[in-house]
């Protein structure tokens, strides 16, 4: 671990406390936590077993020795936790301070300037992740399936009958007379009383085919057809 930490730690490290911390936190920390800093306390008097305070991507790390070097005391903080970051430089070194939001405070003292710097550098981009998160848009991805086999419904397309001649359709006033028997209601009333029921009825049907061919109008198929019902 000391080999992937040599790109964070710098000279003002104490080696053997490097040393000791690493070999503590190989067993605390979790699947994809990387270490990003470690700082280590330094007193202006001899000091054999300073406070170190480390920074993963997850977290914030108090590392105390106990008992004479023999045991450590590891006091952490989630970054979700965590209000704010603080830094106050004397002349003896650097103050590193942290707030929860709980109110908890916690505070290590005699850190070497460019350590505190560092720490709190760290420690603002973490939070920083955190209050704005990037968002890693979700493609969803495109199902190209083969369109549907329609079957295709012909539909036979019928022909108007061609009409070489108008005269198919509109009959002149001469074939009407002639075709349905139509003479003027005035001349026929000598005769139509003296037809037959059959014809009688077979006139009728005619004055009905002419009205339905708009041939004539409904006042006059009216009045035809009273006449016709006079003699029936």
């Amino acid at each position: 671990m000391i080999d992937n930490l040599k790109k964070i730690l710098n000279e003002d490290q104490d080696p053997k406390a490097i040393e000791k911390i690493s070999a503590k936190l190989e067993n605390i920390l979790m699947a994809n936590e990387a270490v990003g800093y470690i700082a280590v306390q330094k007193k202006p008097a001899v000091t054999i077993f300073p406070d170190s305070i480390v920074v993963t991507n997850k977290r914030i790390i108090l590392c105390k020795p106990k008992n004479l070097g023999l045991s450590m005391e590891f006091i952490d903080y989630d970054w979700t936790d965590l209000a704010g970051t603080f830094v106050k430089e004397g002349i003896l070194g650097s103050d590193f301070t942290f707030t929860t939001l709980s109110d908890i405070t916690q505070t290590v003292d005699y850190l070497p300037k460019n350590q505190a710097r560092k720490l709190y550098t760290y420690a603002k981009e973490q939070l920083d992740k955190l209050k704005n998160p990037v968002i890693i848009p979700v493609v969803e991805p495109i199902d190209i399936q083969k369109p549907e086999s329609h079957q295709e419904v012909f539909v036979e397309e019928v022909k108007p009958e061609e009409i070489t001649h108008f005269a198919e359709i509109m009959p002149s006033n001469t074939d009407i007379i002639k075709d349905t028997e139509v003479e003027a209601p005035i001349v026929e009333e000598k005769g139509i009383a003296h037809l037959s029921q059959d014809e009688l009825f077979a006139k009728l049907q005619n004055y009905k085919k002419l009205l339905d061919n708009g041939l004539i109008l409904q006042g006059e198929y009216d009045k035809l057809k009273a006449e016709i019902l006079r003699y029936l």
